[in-house]
């Protein structure tokens, strides 16, 4: 491995994210490049997450552009600040000062609001730049972001051109709600991220939920495996399995039964239907798997996981 690719798996690592080579490679060649990376992969998977430990690693800040459907240039930009500038109006009244240097005074960056987009350009020190969900914004905004990430350079008419003081690192997510233009694809770097394999997911939640019992934690590991191999109208991703993980805990269960998962299946499944089908039709599947793994003896594997997911129903 590149000593420098190293270097950020051990920071990510560091910075409690279980990352592969290709997830370290692609951080590192962001960072090098000073290329947006593009994330794309299915809910809960640790897209987020990744921008969150990239600027830990980088020890510098998170700014975060949380997008979604009518967000325009104005919100991820600036807004004056009305209200200062109507208190400082009401102080200059009687003031001999020409109008035009007033009004110069109330347009200046004193009465600026920084949104994230001005904010990050605007920091001394380079910050990651989190875009986070941009497939929810409309195609206007993302060709508005395209051109702020080509120049890095954002016009206000009251103050003129503002140019970033340094690049910032730039990180996009995506749910593949709907699909991006190829112009903002052709400026970033990808990167796909799936649902872990059986052993990464178990190193996850091992590393994630202090305490938990490390046969527990095979059980619950094995079970998202399986259950992802259903029809679901939503997947389950890390993110429901961590918190699953600590429900679990928090009831004091040591081992998966149907009882313990029919009492926690609202913390994995957001979808009535998901819930009911998982219960009716899948439960006793995925039970006598995990039943099928111990009765073959531990530790277990990816492979083995994977043997059995793949006797209960294709992958979709």
């Amino acid at each position: 491995m590149h000593p420098e690719i190293a270097r950020i798996h051990e920071l990510l690592a560091r910075g409690g994210y279980i990352a592969d080579r290709t997830i370290a490679t692609s951080v590192y060649l962001s960072i090098a490049l000073r290329k947006p990376l593009l994330i794309e992969g299915a809910a809960g998977v640790g897209k987020t997450e990744v921008a969150k430990v990239m600027a830990r690693a980088l020890e510098t800040d998170l700014i975060r552009l949380q997008c979604y459907e009518g967000l325009d240039a104005t919100t991820a930009l600036y807004e004056w600040n009305y209200q200062k500038q109507l208190l400082h109006i009401r102080l200059m009244e009687g003031s001999d000062r020409p109008v035009a240097e007033r009004e110069a005074e109330i347009f200046s960056e004193a009465f600026l609001l920084k949104r994230p987009l001005l904010d990050a350009i605007t920091r001394a020190q380079a910050p990651v730049l989190l875009v986070d969900e941009i497939d929810r914004a409309d195609e206007e905004f993302e060709a508005f972001l395209l051109e702020v990430l080509s120049d890095f350079q954002v016009s206000i008419p009251e103050i003129g051109t503002v140019a970033a003081t340094t690049v910032p690192y730039v990180v996009l997510t995506s749910n593949r709600t709907r699909e991006l233009g190829d112009a903002l694809r052709r400026r970033c770097l990808y990167l796909w991220i799936d649902y872990p394999t059986f052993d990464k997911e178990l190193e996850i939640v091992q590393r994630k939920v202090p305490g938990i019992d490390a046969h527990l934690a095979e059980q619950i590991s094995a079970f998202m495996q399986l259950v992802r191999r259903v029809r679901l109208e939503k997947t389950p991703g890390v993110a429901e399995t961590l918190d699953w993980s600590a429900a679990l805990i928090a009831l004091h269960r040591e081992h998966l039964d149907r009882a313990a998962v029919e009492e926690t299946l609202g913390v994995l499944f957001k979808h009535q239907d998901d819930a009911a089908a998982v219960r009716g039709q899948w439960l006793d599947g995925i039970l006598d798997g995990i039943r099928t793994l111990e009765g073959a003896g531990r530790p277990w594997n990816g492979e083995a996981v994977a043997r059995i997911a793949d006797r209960l129903q294709p992958r979709r």
